[in-house]
């Protein structure tokens, strides 16, 4: 039986994001709004534009409530109870947010950041970081404003972006991030982004680094063992490389399906050899295994390996 209840209107304002109340104090006891007014964020051109602070602020706040484009920060404005929680006489409208945010140039943009971001690891009570490097390819449908076509495994011939990202695993948190152009190569930048995000943690250790195989080049090995900086980088399985793997013989079963063993490799314009450790892992007891399969049947010394295993190596 439908029990009993009262319908009636109330004259007090209310939210269903009531709850942003508390992410809303951590950046006030973060200080987070002063810290925007020292990154040097665009000031507005007119005294009847929103504070940019508050701009900044009505994103995060509808984001938060599940905007996943600019028309949907409305939400935000025409949630009474929720600008009064945020101390705005009223909120902007989502051309407000369109115009200010064109007001950010790549040399803001890098500008901005890289204060925001020192700043955020200054705060961290935390040393000896691990980072970890990658880039990544992020399909574009329409046109957008630097999409270009170029490698894309998912959906060859569309245009996509191809970002370098840096992650502090010990944290979960992105701690730099370049947009390119989705025809751009792998290893374009590469050595430029590593220097600006180890600069950004500014007196903190960094304890080890990874980063896949796009950073194997011998300049980024002699930027890392000049500043002292342990390593460890997935290799591209050239022929050199994949003549190693298939004939070595003093494989080391550490699991099972999963064995080891360790080179050197000298590439043509590197100083000196390192250490490569191998890794292989046998696809009937690990179906899901990651690595690649060496698809040359002549670099096979024994051919009843050839398709048994797939590879990894790591320098």
């Amino acid at each position: 039986m439908i029990r009993d209840y009262d319908i009636k209107f109330v004259n007090k304002e209310i939210t269903p994001f009531g709850g942003l109340s508390l992410f809303l104090k951590m950046l006030d006891r973060c200080h987070f709004d002063e810290q925007l007014v020292k990154s040097g964020i665009p000031s507005q051109g007119s005294n009847r534009g929103y504070n940019p602070v508050q701009i900044i602020l009505g994103l995060f706040a509808g984001v938060w409530c599940g905007a996943s484009r600019f028309g949907h920060l409305d939400i935000v404005r025409y949630d009474t109870a929720l600008c009064n929680l945020l101390g705005w006489n009223r909120g902007a409208g989502h051309r407000a947010y369109q115009r200010y945010l064109n007001k950010f140039s790549q040399a803001t943009n890098q500008r901005v950041f890289s204060e925001l971001f020192s700043w955020f690891f200054s705060e961290l009570v935390f040393d000896n970081y691990t980072l970890d490097f990658d880039s990544t390819v992020m399909v574009r449908e329409g046109s957008q404003e630097g999409a270009a076509k170029g490698y894309n495994p998912k959906r060859p011939g569309r245009p996509s972006h191809h970002p370098l990202l840096a992650f502090v695993s010990d944290v979960r948190m992105i701690a730099n991030y370049w947009l390119r152009p989705g025809n751009t190569s792998a290893s374009t930048n590469y050595l430029s982004f590593l220097e600006d995000m180890l600069s950004r943690l500014q007196d903190k250790r960094v304890g080890l680094i990874r980063m896949d195989s796009g950073f194997f080049s011998g300049n980024i090995l002699g930027y890392l063992e000049q500043r002292q900086l342990s390593y460890i980088i997935a290799c591209r399985l050239n022929n050199r490389i994949k003549y190693s793997l298939t004939h070595e013989k003093t494989w080391v079963e550490v699991a099972d399906g999963l064995e080891i063993a360790e080179t050197t490799y000298q590439a043509e314009h590197w100083d000196s050899p390192k250490r490569i450790v191998m890794v292989r892992q046998e696809v009937k007891k690990r179906p899901k295994a990651a690595g690649k399969q060496v698809r040359e049947l002549e670099l096979f010394e024994d051919e009843q390996d050839f398709g048994k295993y797939r590879y990894s190596c790591f320098v």
